[in-house]
């Protein structure tokens, strides 16, 4: 659905437009640029405070630059709506994460004003470090390189490591911290407390704000200009600015903070900026959801909150005529503190995701007892192992694409020392609407090839309970349970817990002909299958194997000695996935069924709902149902044949 947008806005479709207005034009573009972006989202769902929060960021940074030649990253990439509508997007920004419209985040593919790819957190800043250092090189003296930071994401260590880099290399870089105190959730932490400490010191800000004068002046102080600002600032240092000396130790030159949200101010900081050498860091406060109210008010729940009202700010639900499934997250969250009520070893960790992944249903009914440790995934992993050297038994919940910036240390820290932490990764799989950067294609396969490693997948929610049931038994070791984002298929889910014997899967049906092997949820997509396919007289069995590792031999043994086609589907990486490791089951046994591997195919898949992302890649229930007939009418026409 197309919007109108306002009427400054409407004359800009590139930053080159934008620079046709005056610095009193600014104002006025922010808001049409804000209610554009809370026109359309309300109406298409996406990302939402982030973005709002950054809209004068936005302007003063593409009025001030010279985009793209000067290079501009933003992180996270959902902060980047304002960005895309001013940089030829604005036409199509009501396709974003649409299947086949643009995409949410920044992408290089998508516009040469997309620096660098930003769905995953905390890289802008070594990206940025690496374009100003090639830029230095090849003697683009006069190209701007910034990072915007922000959303949280100034807790992860590769931000501390590109800061601790970057302090060394006399780059043109700026660093632009945009301290709004929130990721999905609110932030947490020592430099969460420390920003905060800055941004409401008196002494400080009376002093903050006399720099700030002086840099909005810099421009008339003449050719002695940043010899004058070098002795306000070592004067600053000497005495105020000793809450800044963590970025200060680091060699970079701090400026701020500034309100984010003043956007001739910041244009005008900005431009002086552009002038002073070397590492620099601004510092901008700002309000995620600014200009909505609701959004300011609760900003974990108008991070994300699909279509709204923009008038009332009704979030749009659907009303169900029964009793509906619920997400595996709530599963995981309330039977998560089903298990800590009887076993007192059971703790949570969570790398800023508690409302995303339902830890916060533990956090809220055991405090002591679960932890959100920020953007930190590898952190999150080793402070798990840390806990079960103690006896504890943690449960180390993960984004399944987000798991991946920690595997050093599930092998490391983890799996060699064969600790029981148990992983439990949501939005495996296809993700939807996210995209690329967040599809959990690959936990299958860079899980089940590590020593000491039980890897699972639950079908329904019965079995989600159950294999976390088992998981927090004694000496079970390192415990993967992956799962997807949404609904599973169980309106009545809450059943009696019982131990699922590790490496057994279930035969679901009996058939002949074909059997369709599946792991996870992907498995209800082939029971529609069957059944569809029983109405034509296709009798396909079905086996849900649930571990991938180890591998129930009993099970496929059956599967192989009694059919000689096989259709495996997954939910992940057709590469080294549960396919691949019935393949190897088979060489390794001599067996020489047909089989035919159904998942996500070698190719990185782009943003749609998962349904939509699924018959692209040939696994819903009519590309199973499709394959299975095909096969068995070969069968057919083969044995007819022979007669």
């Amino acid at each position: 659905m197309e919007v109108t947008a306002g009427e400054l806005l409407e004359q800009i479709n590139y930053p080159s437009d934008l620079k046709k207005f005056s610095e009193n034009d600014l104002e006025r573009i922010c808001q049409e640029l804000r209610q554009y972006i809370i026109d359309v989202v309300s109406v298409n769902g996406g990302h939402f405070g982030a973005s709002l929060g950054v809209v004068e960021l936005s302007v003063a940074l593409h009025y001030v630059l010279n985009t793209p030649y000067d290079q501009l990253v933003w992180d996270v990439g959902h902060q980047a709506y304002g960005h895309k509508i001013l940089t030829g997007r604005r036409s199509v920004f009501h396709t974003n994460r649409i299947y086949k419209g643009i995409s949410g985040f920044p992408k290089r593919s998508e516009s040469e004003y997309d620096t660098f790819g930003v769905g995953h957190s905390s890289t802008s800043i070594s990206a940025a470090l690496g374009m100003a250092v090639a830029s230095h090189y090849k003697g683009e003296k006069d190209r701007q390189h910034v990072a915007v930071i922000g959303d949280g994401a100034m807790t992860a260590g590769m931000a501390f490591e590109a800061l601790n880099h970057a302090g060394i290399e006399n780059s043109n870089l700026l660093v632009i911290l945009n301290d709004n105190c929130m990721s999905i959730d609110p932030n947490v932490g020592a430099l969460k407390e420390y920003l905060t400490d800055i941004t409401t010191s008196r002494q400080y800000n009376k002093f903050r704000d006399d720099i700030s004068h002086v840099l909005g002046k810099l421009s008339e102080l003449g050719p002695n200009a940043h010899t004058i600002v070098k002795k306000i600032e070592k004067s600053i240092k000497g005495t105020l600015l000793k809450k800044s000396n963590f970025f200060e130790a680091l060699k970079f030159r701090y400026f701020g903070p500034i309100d984010g949200h003043d956007v001739k101010h910041l244009a005008k900081v900005l431009k002086d900026l552009k002038d002073i050498p070397g590492p620099k860091l601004l510092h901008c406060v700002t309000v995620k959801g600014k200009g909505f109210a609701l959004a300011e008010k609760d900003q974990t729940k108008w991070h994300a909150p699909g279509l709204f009202d923009k008038i009332t700010g009704e979030i749009k639900k659907s009303i169900p005529d029964k009793p509906q499934p619920p997400k595996y997250q709530d599963v995981f969250g309330n039977t998560l503190v089903e298990l800590a009520e009887k076993n007192l070893k059971i703790m949570g960790v969570t790398p800023a995701m508690p409302s995303g992944s339902s830890m916060n249903i533990m956090m809220k009914a055991m405090p002591k007892r679960a932890f959100d440790v920020g953007i930190a995934e590898q952190h999150a992993v080793t402070f798990s192992a840390g806990l079960a050297t103690q006896g504890m038994i943690p449960f180390c919940n993960i984004y399944s694409s987000f798991m991946q910036r920690a595997y050093d240390q599930v092998l490391h820290d983890v799996a060699l020392q064969k600790l029981n932490v148990v992983f439990c990764l949501d939005r495996a799989g296809i993700a939807g609407s996210d995209g690329a950067t967040h599809h959990g294609a690959y936990d299958l396969a860079y899980m089940r090839c590590i020593p000491n490693m039980v890897v699972s997948a639950p079908m329904n929610e019965e079995e989600l309970r159950n294999l976390m049931f088992t998981a927090q038994q004694e000496n079970m070791g390192p415990f993967v349970i992956r799962y997807p984002r949404g609904t599973g298929v169980m309106p009545e889910w809450k059943r009696p817990l019982k131990a699922i014997p590790v490496g057994k899967g279930r035969k679901i049906c009996d058939g002949d002909e074909v059997a369709l092997v599946t792991i996870g949820h992907i498995g209800n997509e082939a029971t529609k299958a069957r059944l569809e396919l029983n109405t034509e007289g296709i009798y396909p069995a079905h086996y849900d194997l649930r571990f991938v590792k180890p591998l129930d031999a009993e099970l496929l043994h059956e599967v192989f000695t009694k059919f000689r086609k096989v259709v495996t589907v997954e939910d992940g990486c057709l590469q080294g996935g549960m396919g691949s490791a019935i393949l190897e089951f088979m060489a390794d046994n001599n067996y020489t069924s047909t089989i035919v591997r159904l998942g996500i195919p070698d190719t990185l898949i782009e943003h749609g709902e998962q349904p939509e992302l699924w018959a692209e890649c040939g696994y819903d229930a009519a590309a199973i149902a499709e394959k299975v007939r095909s096969m068995a009418v070969s069968s057919k026409t083969m044995g007819s044949i022979a007669s």
